[in-house]
């Protein structure tokens, strides 16, 4: 039985997620502050937390930077009044694995549960044999999660682990801007955003520029690619 955490503060769009979720045989524990959030998620294990960003006690952005401080692999699934690109940016730099907007269907709600636990379970799956990748001076350690150049560690965010290891797996081959969104954000996440360009760029500038690499390329029209 999958278990999820609900963290809002509204405490009827609460009531109303956990009796929708409920009613697809999830388990749920709810929470309407940040600070108790913050002590039930340092004890207990979830399949996927929904995450409101305006919360009393801590906000949702600090819940999620410090969760994924010592969990990387459980999902979160923001909720947010707003649909800004940059508020959105703010939220995956801080650990999201995806967004939904208020107000919302609940049906839309629980397909992006299912497909961030899905992809979850199937990212969990080593599939590098000895979890270790090494393009050129790269290495990633794909059981720790860890990424280092030039035996120096660099810190990612998980929504920049995931591009990177998606272009390493490609070996040099070109992977599109839509595959990676379908891939890594799934299908109902809005192609036309340039939310994919932004994290290149953060990508470079952590992976490439401090090392004064050009390993992360752009084929114009085509997608992405990584060159040794």
């Amino acid at each position: 039985m999958k278990k999820i955490l609900i963290i809002e503060d509204d405490p009827e769009l609460n009531r109303n997620i956990k009796d929708a979720l409920l009613a697809e045989n999830m388990q749920v524990e709810t929470v309407y502050d940040g600070l108790l959030a913050e002590r039930i998620l340092n004890k207990s294990h979830f399949d996927c937390i929904l995450l409101d960003i305006n919360l009393p006690g801590k906000s949702g952005f600090d819940l999620a930077k410090e969760f994924r401080t010592h969990n990387m692999a459980t999902p979160i699934l923001m909720i947010s009044a707003f649909s800004e690109l940059e508020d959105k940016v703010h939220g995956y730099e801080m650990g999201a694995d995806d967004y939904i907007t208020k107000p919302f269907y609940m049906r839309e709600l629980i397909l992006k549960i299912n497909s961030l636990i899905k992809r979850s379970q199937n990212n969990s799956v080593d599939r590098q044999g000895n979890g270790i990748i090494i393009a050129g001076d790269l290495q990633v350690n794909t059981r720790l999660k860890k990424v280092s150049r030039q035996e120096t560690e660099i810190s990612l965010t998980p929504r920049e682990y995931q591009i990177l290891l998606k272009l390493l797996e490609s070996k040099g081959e070109i992977v599109s801007k839509q595959r990676l969104i379908q891939e890594i954000w799934g299908k109902s996440f809005d192609a036309n955003t340039n939310t994919i360009e932004v994290y290149i760029n953060f990508l470079r500038k952590k992976i490439d520029r401090p090392f004064d690499k050009e390993s992360i390329k752009t084929k114009i029209g085509y997608g992405y690619y990584f060159e040794d």
